[in-house]
C-alpha cells in the first residue's frame, strides 16, 4: 500500500485545539491495512456510517480518510458520517472536515433520514448508547437508537440494488450463560431479563437483528451482522462509563483503581483495530443473513485482572468499593461472556493482531501522548 503518513492539516492542530488521531494510531492503522483484503473493493463506493464519532465509527472514517490521500479522487471512499453532536464531530474530524469524500450528516439515526447528498452503496450501524450509566439514565433512547437506527437503515438499504448494511450488535445478546458452555457460539441463547431497566440495551440488539431477517425475507435486504465483545481503544470517549474505560482513566491520571466488585468477572475484549479490522471483513465478505462473532482468547480475561493491567501501568493499586444503587442498575449481571469466534476466522479469515495485555499497553500508550501527564488536556485533547 502506498505511503499514507502525510495527510492534510496533520502537521498542526486547528485554532481551538483538536485531535491528530492519524499520526498517533498511525501504527495500528498500518496493522489494519495489511490485515483486511480487499481494501479494492471500497475504491469509488459511499460509506454511510452512523456513530460516526464513536470509538469505532472514529476510528474506521480516519482508516478510510487516511487511505484515500493515496488514491486518485475518483477511487475514494466518501463518508457520510452521521451524528448528533455536529460540534463534537467538526473537532473530532477537524483533518478531513473540507475533504470532497467527507461529509458530516447531523442526524438522530432512530429519525428517518432525510435527502442525502450522495446515495450510499454501504451502510453501517455503529450508533448505540454503549455505557452504563446511560443505560439506567436513558432507556428510552437505547432501545430506539439501536431498534428504529436498524430500521431506517434497512429502508435505505432496500431502496438501492446491491446496497449493504452492516449492524453492529453485541455479546450482550447471549444473555446469562446457562452453564453448559465455556464461549458463546452464533447459535446460543441465554436468559435475559426482559424487565430490568439495562434489559434496553441487550433487548434492543436482539430485536434489531430479528429486524434484520425479515427484511431479509420480506424485501429482499441485503443484511450482515456482527456481534463485538467489550471493546476499548485510544479513540474512545472520556466521559464514557464502561469498566475498562474508567480503569484507562484512571491509570493515566496516576491514581488507584476503584473495582466495585470482586472482579470475577470474566469477558472476552477486543481492540478498536481488531474490531475495525472484523468489520471490514464482514462489511465486504459476510454472507447475507449470518451474524458472525470477534472474539480471541487471547483478549479473555477476569475484571480483577484488567484492573491490575491498567494499575501496573501507572504504578498503582488495585482498591475494591461497592457500586451505589445507580451505577448498579447500568451493570451488567453477567459474570461468564466469551465469545467463541471460530467462524469470524475461518470463514472470513480474521485473526487479531493484538493481545489483550498489547492493546491496553498501545491505548495508555497513545492517550499519555494525547492528552499529556494526569490527563490535562495537553497534546491537543480536551480535558477530563
Amino acid at each position: 500500500m502506498a505511503e499514507m503518513s502525510k495527510a492534510p492539516g496533520q502537521s498542526a492542530l486547528p485554532e481551538g485545539g483538536g485531535i491528530p488521531w492519524t499520526a498517533l494510531c498511525q501504527e495500528s492503522l498500518e496493522r489494519l491495512y495489511e490485515s483486511v483484503p480487499g481494501w479494492e473493493d471500497l475504491n469509488g463506493k459511499t460509506l454511510l456510517l452512523t456513530g460516526a464519532s464513536g470509538m469505532i465509527g472514529s476510528f474506521l472514517t480516519d482508516a478510510l480518510m487516511l487511505r484515500n490521500q493515496s488514491l486518485p479522487p475518483a477511487a475514494r471512499t466518501r463518508i457520510l458520517a452521521v451524528g448528533r453532536g455536529e460540534a463534537a464531530a467538526r473537532r473530532r474530524f477537524w483533518t478531513w472536515w473540507d475533504e470532497e469524500s467527507f461529509r458530516f450528516l447531523p442526524h438522530d439515526a432512530a429519525q428517518p433520514f432525510p435527502d442525502l447528498p450522495w446515495e450510499p452503496d454501504l451502510l453501517i450501524h455503529a450508533a448505540s448508547t454503549t455505557h452504563p450509566a446511560d443505560y439506567a439514565a436513558r432507556p428510552i433512547e437505547t432501545v430506539l437508537t439501536n431498534l428504529l437506527g436498524t430500521r431506517n437503515l434497512l429502508d435505505l438499504a432496500v431502496r438501492k440494488p446491491g446496497c449493504r448494511l452492516l449492524l453492529l450488535s453485541s455479546v450482550e445478546i447471549y444473555g446469562e450463560n446457562r452453564g453448559d458452555t465455556d464461549r458463546f457460539a452464533e447459535d446460543y441463547c441465554g436468559y435475559l431479563d426482559c424487565n430490568a431497566l439495562r434489559a434496553g440495551y441487550p433487548e434492543g440488539k436482539r430485536a434489531s437483528e430479528a429486524l434484520c431477517q425479515a427484511y431479509i425475507a420480506e424485501r429482499g435486504a441485503d443484511a450482515v451482522i456482527l456481534r463485538l465483545p467489550r471493546c476499548y481503544g485510544p479513540t474512545m470517549r472520556m466521559e464514557d462509563t464502561k469498566a475498562s474505560s474508567q480503569f484507562l482513566k484512571k491509570a493515566l491520571r496516576g491514581e488507584d483503581i476503584v473495582l466495585k466488585s470482586e472482579g470475577r468477572q470474566f469477558y472476552s475484549y477486543a481492540y478498536v483495530c481488531d474490531a475495525v479490522q472484523g468489520l471490514l471483513r464482514v462489511l465486504l465478505a459476510g454472507e447475507t443473513g449470518e451474524a458472525y462473532n470477534l472474539g480471541d482468547p487471547a483478549s479473555d480475561i477476569t475484571l480483577r485482572e484488567l484492573a491490575e493491567l491498567c494499575a501496573s501501568l501507572a504504578g498503582r493499586q488495585v482498591r475494591y468499593e461497592l457500586p451505589d444503587e445507580a451505577e448498579r442498575r447500568g451493570y451488567s449481571t453477567a459474570t461468564k461472556a466469551l465469545l467463541d469466534g471460530t467462524k469470524l476466522k475461518e470463514r472470513l479469515g480474521w485473526r487479531p493482531r493484538y493481545t489483550i495485555r498489547e492493546g491496553i499497553g498501545e491505548t495508555v500508550e497513545i492517550l499519555r501522548r494525547l492528552y499529556g501527564a494526569e490527563g490535562t488536556g495537553k497534546g491537543g485533547g480536551a480535558a477530563w
